[in-house]
């Protein structure tokens, strides 16, 4: 397919190509480009000595063309040249490109082979292109050499600034750092090729934050550049660094990031009073507990590093005062730990000390992290209340004592210098009964009646002492006062339960154990003492043991109890305090007989049970209980058979009970026919002695015909019959509250009325004529 060439043809093609190339140069971007072959060929040299060397046809080493980014000429850029060597320049060959951006971006003249670029190419969007070019025979299309791939690079230009993507920053460092401490690594990208040229070379430069902060120009790390900078000084520092490409030549690119730079709290201050004496003052009738005063060591620093704990060092006020920390406002509290008195000392001194508990030891060397004050506290005089002698009074009476009988007596007095004198009171709401009354000038105590200890042993009242004369201030204090046991009660039973007794208890059997109380107090060898009442003694039912521990016992002495004869027995027991006086009472005790199974285990200690017969068990009971119901149902069914019976004979199921209807099955022959049918059998036979009897129900009594009415003879009168008939149902009080209807089926021929029954009937209501049985009556 392709011609070989002598050796002078390559030389001078090859002079060709270079002679383009400078010629592409010398004109601009827009033209350069080279001319491709698209097919190897032959080359023939000759060597020294006429030594001829062979070589196979290859094709030219192309595979790539350069085009410039961002080109904004008029013309569209030359990218470069194909040719082919059967192209013999008559214009048979077409050349054909595809692939990435041809026909958009890339174009070829089909004629020449010339590709251009006809758009604007950015290497960070695509960086380069692969294409295919192929020569054919215009006329045919058919290829004359295989398809050649080839790439077009997008050359790169400094078209992007450098960019800090994370910006932007905030850093810490602590205060006092050393010079060259690292406080944080910027970073800036380029979007430009960092394999071409300087474009993507950054160097970094500090723009703002002199002279306190320094960049590496390569690496971005910001350091400090003062020493001792000072968090209480300045905290935070703005810091701008910039970032340029070109390797930070004239003409590169730039860009900047924020850079904020906060410096963190190390402990460099001691806490500083702000005066070397505090002056306070606490008056006389102060509680302890009470706040004096506070003063405060400011310490600049922050957290941790800005506590400060106070203490008393020495001084005369250490044992009546005390220190404490406020932790949300880190002052010093101080506070009263003992009452203090005007008239014994005035005033007291205090050496407070306040330190940092959290010392760096980098810092020790600048002095010691504490400080000290002088606190002097005045004691003002002031107008107390009268105090007593005692903090609180007990005093015993006896009860039953008689009124005014000297309880005690309580004392105060008056610390102020005027000594005034003291006027003593009972408050009512402690003595709400008036038990006691006081003397107002002497404080004695004493009683308005005779106190029960019974009802009430103790009395806590409260005494108030006022001074005369001052600013009426009182104090109070507690007085209890006992009431002393006398033995005015007289024992009596624990319990008053009832004793449940078998009737077949056996002699001796011990039966109950009683026990005593006594609302008087008894001493721990004082006993209860028990025994029969004399109306007791000499029954034949009981006896009564004294166990002489404040119990006895209460014993059967014969047998044969019945719950019939006796069921509950009164037995009276006397019992005695022995106290002084001696007290004593008669208390009863009730015993009831109970019956009782063989095994001792009370069945019934009721009397009425033996009304109903005995020894029935349970099965016994279910059975009288079930003949019961059946007897109840028996009674229920019989009234309700007797109710049915009591229903009307004539009543059919399909028609309301209030109807008597009696059918006849006879038809008669009409008014005219008296062969066929006798109006004598329509009238009840008992009506022509004067009664008519009810079909349905048995009269009690017979009510005779009225006067004047007689017996309906054979006739064929039918209205007359039916008007009598009609008032003898009138006026018979046995008849039921409805009407007794009775049918005729057939009336026979010759009849006024004509037929009764529908059944004939071929005519329509509107043909039909009822005026005649208005006629008729109701």
């Amino acid at each position: 397919m392709w011609e070989g060439l002598r050796l002078q043809v390559f030389w001078l093609c090859l002079g060709l190509a270079v002679w383009n190339t400078a010629v592409a140069v010398s004109r601009g971007p827009q033209e350069r480009g080279h001319r491709r072959h698209l097919s190897p060929y032959r080359h023939r040299e000759r060597r020294k000595e006429g030594q001829v060397l062979h070589r196979s046809k290859r094709g030219w080493v192309w595979n790539q063309f350069f085009v410039i980014e961002e080109y904004t000429g008029p013309d569209p850029v030359l990218v470069g040249r194909l040719h082919s060597d059967v192209d013999t320049g008559d214009g048979n060959i077409k050349y054909i490109l595809s692939g990435e951006g041809a026909g958009t971006i890339f174009v070829i003249d089909d004629k020449t082979g010339n590709i251009h670029a006809t758009k604007t190419l950015d290497r960070e969007e695509q960086a380069e292109y692969t294409l295919t070019a192929q020569a054919v025979a215009r006329d045919t299309n058919k290829p004359l050499e295989p398809p050649s791939e080839f790439i077009v690079k997008v050359q790169d230009i400094n078209d992007n600034p450098p960019v800090f993507l994370q910006g932007p920053y905030y850093a810490r460092v602590a205060e006092m750092s050393n010079v060259g401490t690292s406080v944080i690594q910027v970073t800036a990208s380029d979007a430009d090729d960092p394999t071409y040229g300087n474009s993507a070379r950054l160097v970094y430069s500090i723009l703002q934050g002199q002279p306190y902060f320094s960049v590496e120009p390569h690496t971005g790390i910001i350091r400090t550049a003062l020493p001792n900078m000072d968090r209480e000084a300045k905290q935070e520092y703005d810091v701008v660094i910039q970032a340029k490409d070109m390797g930070g030549h004239m003409g590169g690119l730039s860009g900047t990031a924020q850079v904020k730079i906060t410096l963190t709290d190390v402990n460099d201050n001691p806490p500083k009073f702000a005066q070397g004496v505090y002056a306070m003052s606490i008056a006389e009738d102060r509680v302890p507990g009470e706040e004096v005063g506070r003063l405060k060591a400011r310490d600049p620093d922050q957290g941790e590093n800005g506590l400060v704990d106070y203490a008393v060092l020495e001084g005369d006020g250490m044992s009546v005062f005390e220190i404490s920390k406020d932790s949300e406002s880190q002052e010093a509290v101080i506070k009263l730990k003992k009452p203090v008195d005007f008239e014994t000392k005035h005033s007291y001194t205090l050496k407070v000390e306040a330190v940092n508990p959290h010392v760096d030891s980098r810092f020790l060397s600048w002095g010691p992290y504490k400080d000290t004050t002088v606190v002097k506290i005045s004691v003002e005089d002031a107008d107390e209340p009268p105090v007593f002698i005692a903090p609180n009074y007990s005093f015993e009476v006896e009860e039953n004592a008689p009124w005014g009988t000297l309880v005690g007596r309580v004392h105060a007095k008056d610390t102020d210098i005027a000594n005034n004198p003291i006027r003593y009171l009972i408050p009512r709401y402690t003595d709400l009964e008036e038990f006691f009354t006081i003397s107002p000038e002497e404080g004695t105590i004493k009683t308005t009646r005779p106190l029960d200890r019974e009802t009430q042993a103790w009395h806590n009242i409260s005494v108030s002492a006022t001074e005369i004369g001052g600013h009426h201030q009182d104090a109070k204090v507690r007085v209890n006062i006992k009431v002393k046991d006398v033995n005015d009660n007289a024992p009596e039973f624990a319990t008053q339960d009832e004793v449940l007794m078998c009737e077949n208890v056996t002699p001796g059997k011990a039966i109950k154990t009683v026990s005593a109380v006594d609302k008087d107090e008894m001493s721990p060898r004082q006993h209860f003492h028990f025994s029969l009442a004399p109306k007791a003694v000499s029954n034949h039912n009981f006896s009564l043991k004294d166990n002489r521990d404040s119990t006895a016992t209460i014993v059967v002495i014969r047998k044969g109890f019945s719950r019939m004869i006796q069921d509950v027995y009164a037995l009276p027991i006397e019992i005695n305090d022995n106290g002084v006086p001696p007290l004593s009472s008669t208390n009863t005790l009730l015993i009831r007989v109970c019956s009782c199974d063989s095994k001792d285990t009370i069945l019934s200690c009721n009397v009425e049970p033996y009304i109903l017969p005995a020894g029935l068990s349970t099965g016994a009971l279910i059975a009288i209980l079930a003949c019961i119901v059946i007897l109840l149902a028996i009674v229920v069914l019989f009234v309700a058979l007797r109710r049915q019976k009591k229903e009307p004979l004539i009543v059919f199921e399909e028609e309301d009970i209030r109807e008597n209807i009696i059918t006849y099955d006879d038809e008669g022959g009409g008014e005219e026919d008296t062969e066929a049918f006798d109006i004598a059998t329509l009238q009840n036979p008992d009506g022509i002695n004067g009664f008519l009897p009810r079909k349905d129900i048995k009269p009690d009594l017979q009510f005779p015909l009225r006067p004047g009415l007689r017996p309906v003879a054979n006739s064929v009168d039918v209205d007359e019959f039916i008007k009598t008939r009609i008032s003898d149902a009138d006026n018979d009080p046995t008849a039921p509250p409805y009407d007794s209807i009775q049918v005729y089926g057939y009336e026979g021929r010759g009849s006024v009325a004509g037929s009764l029954s529908s059944l004939e009937s071929v005519t329509t209501d509107s043909d039909l004529d009822y005026d005649y049985l208005q006629s008729w009556g109701p």
